[in-house]
C-alpha cells in the first residue's frame, strides 16, 4: 500500500488508490523534460543479451518520476547523476519525465498501459506486475540481468526480485521497498514511562502501553488504527501477517483470514477501544490522520513504514528525534511493498541493455545513484531511514556503513526494528477490493461497542470469495 503522494512504494497504498480514484484518468504518465519522445534510433549493436551495449549504439531512453522542479535538491542528484552516467555511457540519451503531483496515480497508470504511452523505462508498485503483463506492456529482462550487468543481483533479497518474476521470467528491477513495523512517538513512550529502545513486540505488550499513554490524558491516544479509504482492511492484512495468519489462501481464490488469528485481530482492537479507551474517540480514520496525531503528540503507536517518519518532519514540521521503530507485534510475518522500473514491450536489445545499465547505476550500487548519502546528506535530505532496505550480503553492510556514518538523524531510534527483521509477506492478490471489504469489519469493531466478530468475518469472507471467483 503506498501512501497517497509520499509512498511513492504502494503501500499499495490504498491511500494512494483512494485519493487517485478521484483523479481524472490521463494517458500519459507525464511530460518530457526534453521535449517529446524520439523514435527508438538503436538497434545497430549485438541482439546477444549477454553481449555489453554497443558503444557505437545511439540510444534514447525516455524515463518517468523523474523529480519535478519543486524538490530542487533531488532534481540537482537526478542531472548529476545523468552526467555520470554519460562518461561511461556518452551514446545514451537520458529523457526524464516528471508528473506533477503524485509520481504514479492508479487511474493514470492503467490508462497509460492501455494507450501503450509508457515511457522506454516506467515505474511501477510491486503489485501491479500482473496488470502490466495483463497489457503486453514489459519486456521479459530475464536474459540481460546478470551478475555483470548487476554486479549486486546477488545480494538483493530474493523476495524483492520474487514479485517482479512471473511463470519464472523478471520483469523488472527495485528501486525502494519497505516492511510494515510499530511506529513509536517517543516524547509519549517517556512521559508514559516507557522504555523508547524497546518497543511492545506483542499484542499484549501494544495494549498495556496503550493504556498508559493514554493515561497521560489531554486527547491523546495510545494506539491508532485505520478503518477506512481500504487503509483498514490494509493494515487488518499486515496485523494478521504479524501473528502468521494469511488473508487468502495458497491458491489464491479463497479467503483466509476468518480464523482464529483474524478474531484476535479485531478482538485486541475491540477491547482498545471499548475496554479500554485507549485509542481516541475519533474512529474512520484513513491515510494521514494518523501520522497528523502522531507527529503533534497526540498518539503513541501506530503501525507503519519507515518512510512515514519522512513525510511527518518534512510536511508536518515534526522532528526525526520523536520517533522509532520496533517490529510488527507478533513478528511472524509482516506485510511488504514496494516499487521498481519496467522496459517498455518491443525495446530494442540496445535500449533493454542501456536500460538495465542506467538503473544498475541509479538504483541498485551502493554509494551511487539513490544509496550515495554522502551526498544526499550535503544536500540537506534525510539519511538514516532503515529504507530503501533490500541488500543483503556485502552490499548490506557497505551500505549500511554509509548510511550510518552520514545519518541526519539518531539511528539508534530503529534498532529494533533493524535488528529483528521479519520476513515479509506480498499483499493478496485482489489487494484493494479486499481491502475495501475489510475496511468493514476494522469500522464494525472500532465504531461499535456491540459488534458481532463473529459475523464480520463471516460476511467479509463471502465477499472476498466473491472478489477472488471472480479474477
Amino acid at each position: 500500500m503506498r501512501s497517497a503522494g509520499f509512498r511513492r512504494n504502494r503501500r499499495a497504498s490504498a491511500a494512494a488508490v483512494v485519493t487517485a480514484l478521484a483523479l481524472t484518468a490521463l494517458a500519459s504518465c507525464g511530460t518530457s523534460s526534453s521535449g517529446s519522445d524520439e523514435n527508438d534510433n538503436s538497434g545497430s549493436g549485438s541482439s546477444d543479451p549477454s553481449a555489453p551495449l554497443d558503444p557505437k549504439a545511439e540510444v534514447t531512453l525516455s524515463i518517468d518520476c523523474m523529480p519535478p522542479a519543486a524538490k530542487a535538491a533531488e532534481l540537482r542528484e537526478w542531472n548529476e547523476d545523468i552526467k555520470t552516467f554519460n562518461k561511461k555511457y556518452p551514446n545514451v540519451k537520458i529523457n526524464g519525465k516528471s508528473t506533477p503531483g503524485q509520481c504514479l496515480e492508479p487511474p493514470r497508470f492503467t490508462a497509460m498501459l492501455k494507450g501503450k504511452s509508457q515511457p522506454d523505462v516506467f515505474y511501477a508498485y510491486f503489485t501491479d506486475l500482473q496488470q502490466v503483463l495483463d497489457n503486453d506492456g514489459a519486456e521479459d529482462i530475464s536474459a540481460y540481468v546478470n551478475d555483470t550487468s548487476v554486479p549486486a543481483l546477488k545480494d538483493i533479497q530474493p523476495q524483492v526480485l520474487d514479485v517482479a518474476r512471473k511463470d519464472g521470467k523478471l520483469y523488472a528491477l527495485p528501486t525502494s521497498n519497505y516492511t510494515m513495523g510499530l511506529m513509536i512517538n517517543r516524547k509519549l513512550f517517556t512521559q508514559a514511562g516507557l522504555d523508547p529502545d524497546a518497543p511492545p513486540a506483542t499484542w499484549e505488550e501494544v495494549r498495556a502501553a496503550s493504556k498508559k499513554i493514554a493515561g497521560l490524558g489531554k486527547g491523546i491516544a495510545g494506539f491508532g488504527e485505520y478503518s477506512a479509504g481500504n487503509n483498514g482492511g490494509w493494515h487488518f492484512t499486515a496485523a494478521q501477517y504479524g501473528l502468521g495468519g494469511d488473508v487468502v489462501d495458497a491458491s489464491g481464490k479463497k479467503a483466509a483470514f476468518n480464523d482464529d488469528k483474524g478474531k484476535q485481530v479485531l478482538q485486541q482492537l475491540h477491547d482498545m477501544r471499548w475496554e479500554d479507551d485507549s485509542m481516541g474517540k475519533t474512529q474512520l480514520l484513513k491515510w494521514g490522520d494518523l501520522q497528523k496525531q502522531i507527529a503533534t503528540d497526540k498518539l503513541g503507536m501506530f503501525l507503519a513504514a519507515p518512510d512515514d517518519i519522512t513525510y511527518m518532519v518534512q510536511q508536518l514540521g515534526a522532528k526525526y528525534e520523536n520517533f522509532g521503530m520496533g517490529p510488527i507485534p507478533g513478528a511472524e510475518g509482516t506485510l511488504f511493498g514496494g516499487n521498481n522500473y519496467m522496459i517498455k514491450k518491443g525495446s530494442s536489445p540496445d535500449k533493454i541493455k542501456a536500460a538495465v545499465a542506467w538503473l544498475n547505476f541509479q538504483n541498485l550500487t551502493p554509494k551511487k545513484g539513490q544509496f550515495d548519502w554522502g551526498r544526499r546528506k550535503a544536500d540537506n535530505l534525510p539519511v538514516g531511514l532503515p529504507q530503501p532496505n533490500f541488500f543483503l550480503g556485502e552490499s548490506k553492510v557497505a551500505d549500511d556503513a554509509e548510511r550510518v556514518a552520514n545519518a541526519t538523524m539518531p539511528v539508534e531510534n530503529f534498532k529494533a526494528f533493524m535488528d529483528n527483521p521479519v520476513q515479509g509477506k506480498a499483499e493478496p492478490p485482489k489487494a484493494q477490493e479486499i481491502y475495501k471489504i475489510l475496511d468493514n469489519a476494522m469500522s464494525g469493531v472500532l465504531t461499535n461497542r456491540n459488534a458481532d466478530i463473529d459475523k464480520l468475518l463471516d460476511t467479509a469472507e463471502q465477499q472476498v470469495n466473491q472478489v477472488l471467483a471472480n479474477q
